[in-house]
């Protein structure tokens, strides 16, 4: 039986091999440090307007009126959970474990879709995807 307590293995697996991975680690992944719980909060509020986008986008009158707006944001909110991706699979000791972890794939398919609409025409109707991020809350 799992303890719920229990942290998962990818975030168990802090990095040894330098202290700024470390110093990561812990902000990322640890919740109760002030660093750890700013990063949090930063996070949630950046999930939160990204959805609002994405409902915003789904108006057909506002997304006409603020296409420009609506397409900034887009591209601003995947830019920032890339990088925080990326900082997540820096920060942990093992990155593929959190690749394939469930956090990692849904942080995966929150940012695919945005790419995607670069190559493939109609595939921005993906983005409501970015809405599972709703889950790391």
């Amino acid at each position: 039986m799992t303890n719920l307590n229990e942290k998962p293995a990818h975030v168990r697996e802090k990095p040894t091999n330098s202290s700024w991975r470390h110093r990561l680690h812990v902000i990322i992944f640890e919740a109760d440090t002030p660093a750890g719980k700013a990063f949090d909060v930063t996070l949630i509020v950046c999930i939160a307007l990204s959805i609002i986008v994405v409902m915003l986008d789904s108006m057909q009158g506002i997304r006409e009126t603020y296409r420009d707006w609506i397409y900034f944001f887009e591209w601003l909110f995947t830019l920032l959970f890339t990088v925080e991706y990326l900082l997540r699979l820096f920060g942990v000791g093992r990155p593929w474990r959190y690749v394939t972890s469930f956090y990692g794939i849904v942080d995966l398919l929150s940012i695919i879709p945005t790419y995607l609409s670069l190559i493939l025409p109609g595939t921005q109707y993906f983005l409501i995807i970015r809405t599972l991020r709703v889950l790391r809350v």
